[in-house]
């Protein structure tokens, strides 16, 4: 006997020993030796992270389709692994030595710092794997990847010296991302812009002759940042600005420090802002550097590696100057400081012209939390243009798709205007750059330190001493050579073959730069062929008001809590219904109890059936099927798997979802179970349609169970167990079982004869609501003008439809009779007289006013989405619900429209 109630919990914990113990999820099975494959790669999440709700969302997905694949007959591969996320990892580890009182990273050394770092990953970095167990993910976890696994590790090594000796990667000094409180350079991705209250200093800078003298003219520039004028090599104005264009090609004395700059002339100046004169400053503003490289501006570095003002012993900064000692004292500061410093000097001296209250975007590091400096420094580049123009072309060519196919104007907006890579990073935590030095600055890029020697020893004909660059690679650098490193590259082995190029990417749409862009890259580059065929990119998931989650809003929704709470089956569904292309996802924890609901619902109609006697039966044929009622539950089954499949093959996941819902609850669950119950449940019933139907039943649900399982896999794997005992022979694993195949089992005699009975209950149901009929009150139904095969299905399902409908009698007529409420139902015309049971003018009268309501508040809303100054302030979500409110408000008018249309003819 089937449990009283579904208990997720238990449920899950014996599914998941079933799958690990059955190597459900295993490719290269025996069995599918000779089938077709299908691979996806898991975006590896970060050794250090827990399950969020984005990662519930694309792992949602991706099983989805790995399952519905698997059960299709495919041998597939879902390749597991997770990220070492260099600066996440190491300021997690360095955060705990810090708690505990221990000595830091540098009193430490690298050696024994890296090794506190691998215990820490062993310990408890597997913890989102865990997590994605519990989700249910179908990967093949026997093949778990890590980025710096041995074979990773090798397949990053030559590919960095490869492209090194194709003259794609070399160093150089340019600006980057620096993060002060780490000392390391970092991505874009890892910066975070945040408005910020601060200033804008107006500075006048005095105007000099050819001698150095002051000219008594002066040019006004307009900085948020006074400490870095210390650095100004140059003032900028617009070609086309008549103020200034006498003043170009002259020079102006840099205030404090005395050094010489040119005015030049460069359309980065815009004449429109502050005073069209900006202050330009090389090393440490990334617009600056790209003015400063046009118009042959040396870079000043004023800062050191932690933010401070550096004057001492910098060359760059006394070259051509005559510091004032208010200036020189400036050396050591903090950059904050140092602000405070420069304004009030500038102020001293009379060279401060004007404070406006500014608010502005200020770059921070999303894990650091401080004010991100640019900053010059040596690094690693790679020079992605070569690169890039391949990817493009895979794409243009159709290689490669984007879904929805939108995102490819940005991929390539982004790749047509690729800027080299950046990809060393100043850890220790990370794949250590494979590049020696000797001791005069010669470099050596090698696999390892015994080729790296052997170089050396050839250059200099003598053994040498070396020293390994102390970076690390950027996180993405391994990430992108992921489908492929995973499966053995570079060496030619028989899962590369079989499973690489890979299938579908599944990810965010957030990192399509920063990882899908540079595996395609990486893939084209280094394997010649396109890394996957498609990139289905989904959208992010907010609250239930539509707000991005953030834990400083208190906001953050757990899909660990509501798996706890609902069961992982609820969450996966919830997930997917709400999938729409395009369109982020508000969740709250009522839209998961509601397909809670659903899973309830459907263990309630299995043990309705096992109540009733619905077992399977191994000798059931469906083709052979006598019955109407269980012809039409068949052909409506066969149009849902058709549905379903048709929607999972071009990634529209929620309508998948809303099929598959609408036939379990609506169709199966709502009226073949309630039209079957007086064949299953009633006296004197024919013993071969009640066996038929008891049979139909079992038969429908393992079949539910299938075409569920892509996204309730516990909750159908533990029903297709259950129902499963009643056959003479055990069978195996849900999971490995087939799509099912229902093609040949439609009947469209069925399907007119049901589904003009269940479309006639629904359109009376639909009337007595909008019209307000007491819910006990009984109606009359009259037939008008029937023909022979419509009286013929009323007098066949006459009990039905007076059960059902709440009829009090059911007559037939050749014409309407008078004020009665009019039904077309498949071309048949039925009315419902209802003079004496409901006050027909009263509700027409009611119902202008409803709608008269509806359309006053879809003006009001209309207005204000119309209004381009509410468009520009307002919060995302505020404008999202506004929209939805029309949305919502339309459906209802049109819904009065209709009952207004039906009783004008009453």
């Amino acid at each position: 006997m089937m449990d009283k109630t579904f208990n997720p919990a238990a449920v899950e914990a014996r599914v998941s020993a079933a799958w690990e113990e059955g190597e459900a999820f295993r490719a290269g099975r025996p069995e599918r030796a000779g089938a077709e494959p299908f691979s996806i790669v898991i975006p590896p999440p970060n050794v250090t992270g827990s399950l969020h709700m984005g990662h519930a969302l694309n792992n949602t997905i991706q099983d989805i389709l790995v399952r519905f694949e698997r059960m299709r007959g495919r041998d597939v591969l879902w390749q597991p692994g997770t990220d070492h996320a260099g600066i996440a990892t190491q300021m997690v580890v360095e955060r705990r030595l810090m708690e505990t009182q221990q000595p830091g990273r540098r009193e430490l050394g690298r050696e024994e710092f890296l090794r506190r770092v691998w215990a820490w990953k062993e310990e408890s970095g597997g913890t989102i794997i865990g997590q994605l167990k519990r989700l249910g993910a179908s990967c093949d976890w026997s093949r778990e990847r890590f980025t710096m696994d041995e074979g990773l590790s090798r397949a990053v090594l030559k590919t960095f010296v490869d492209l090194h000796a194709q003259g794609l990667i070399y160093r150089d000094k340019r600006l980057v991302n620096w993060d002060p409180k780490f000392q390391t350079a970092i991505s874009d991705l890892e910066v975070q812009q945040i408005e910020v209250k601060g200033n804008l200093w107006h500075f006048d800078y005095p105007v000099v002759d050819e001698a150095g003298a002051e000219t008594g003219a002066i040019i006004t520039v307009a900085t948020t940042r006074p400490e870095t004028m210390l650095g100004d090599t140059a003032v900028a104005v617009h070609p086309d600005d008549e103020r200034y264009r006498d003043l170009v090609g002259q020079r102006v004395r840099l205030p404090l420090v005395n050094r010489l700059i040119p005015i030049v002339a460069d359309a980065y100046s815009d004449p429109e802002k502050g005073t069209g004169a900006v202050k330009i400053t090389p090393a440490h503003d990334f617009n600056d550097f790209e003015v400063g490289r046009r118009n042959g501006c040396r870079p000043i570095n004023v800062l050191d590696p932690e933010a401070r003002i550096q004057i001492a012993g910098n060359a760059d900064f006394l070259e051509g100057a005559a510091p004032e000692a208010a200036a020189l004292a400036l050396d050591g500061l903090d950059r904050f400081e140092a602000r405070k410093a420069v304004v009030a000097l500038m102020e001293e001296r009379g060279r401060l012209r004007l404070v406006e209250p500014n608010t502005h975007a200020v770059p921070h590091g999303d894990r650091s939390g401080v004010v991100i400096e640019p900053y010059l420094t040596d690094q690693w580049y790679v020079n992605v243009k070569p690169l890039a123009e391949r990817a493009l072309q895979a794409v243009r060519d159709g290689k490669t798709k984007f879904v929805p196919e939108n995102y490819e104007k940005i991929f390539f907006q982004w790749l047509e205007n690729i800027e080299p890579w950046c990809v060393s990073r100043q850890l220790w935590w990370g794949h250590q750059i494979p590049v020696w030095y000797d001791g005069e600055g010669g470099i050596f890029v090698a696999e390892s330190e015994a080729e790296a020697l052997a170089q050396a020893k050839a250059k200099h004909g003598a053994d040498v001493a070396l020293t390994r660059d102390p970076d690390v690679l950027d996180t993405w650098f391994s990430s992108a050579l992921w489908p492929f490193s995973t499966l053995g590259w570079p060496d030619k082995t028989p899962e590369l073959a079989r499973f690489y190029p890979t299938n579908t990417l599944v990810t965010g749409k957030d990192i399509i730069f920063f990882w899908v862009a540079r595996m395609m890259m990486m893939g084209l580059h280094l394997t010649d062929q396109a890394p996957f065929d498609t990139v289905y990119l989904h959208t992010l998931v907010r609250d239930e008001k539509g707000a991005k989650m953030s834990k400083s809003k208190g906001n953050v929704v757990d899909p660990v809590d509501l798996i706890d709470r609902f069961g992982a089956d609820a969450l996966r569904f919830t997930l997917a219904a709400l999938a729409a292309p395009g369109r982020d996802i508000k969740l709250g924890p009522q839209r998961v109890e509601g397909y809670r609901n659903f899973a309830t619902k459907l263990w309630n109609a299995a043990r309705f059936a096992e109540m009733n006697g619905c077992e399977l039966k191994a000798d059931y044929r469906p083709e052979a099927v006598r019955e109407t009622l269980n012809a039409w539950a068949l052909t409506e089954a066969a149009k849902a798997v058709a549905e379903v499949a048709q929607a999972i093959t071009v990634y529209r996941f929620n309508d998948a979802a809303a099929a598959a819902y609408r036939f379990v609850w609506n169709v199966f669950c709502d009226w073949y179970l309630e039209l079957a119950k007086p064949v299953l449940q009633g006296e004197g019933v024919d013993p071969a349609a009640r066996a038929e139907t008891q049979a139909t039943v079992a038969f429908l649900i393992d079949q539910i169970a299938k075409l569920l399982h892509p996204f309730m896999p516990f909750l159908t794997e533990e029903l297709w167990a259950i129902k499963g005992q009643a056959l003479p022979t055990s069978r195996g694993l849900l999971a490995l079982e087939s799509w099912p195949e229902l093609s040949a089992y439609q009947n469209a005699q069925a399907e007119a004869e049901i589904g003009w009975l269940v479309d006639l209950i629904s359109e009376i149901r639909s009337a007595r609501s909008e019209t307000n009929v007491p819910a006990g009150a009984q109606v009359p139904l009259v037939l008008v003008a029937a023909d022979a095969s419509v009286r013929a299905r009323v007098e066949r399902w006459s009990e039905t439809l007076t059960r059902l409908a709440r009829l009090s009698e059911i007559g037939f007529a050749e014409t309407a009779p008078k004020n009665a409420v009019q039904l077309l139902v498949r071309g048949s015309v039925a009315a419902l007289p209802l003079e004496g049971i409901v006050d027909l003018a009263a509700e027409v009268a009611r119902l202008k006013k409803e709608a008269g309501k509806a359309r006053a508040e879809i003006g009001k809303i209309e207005g204000k989405l119309g209004n381009a100054d509410f468009l520009a302030r307002a919060p995302e979500e505020v404008v999202d619900e506004q929209r939805e409110r029309r949305d919502a408000e339309a459906a209802r008018l049109a819904k009065i429209e209709e009952a207004l249309a039906r009783l004008s003819d009453a």
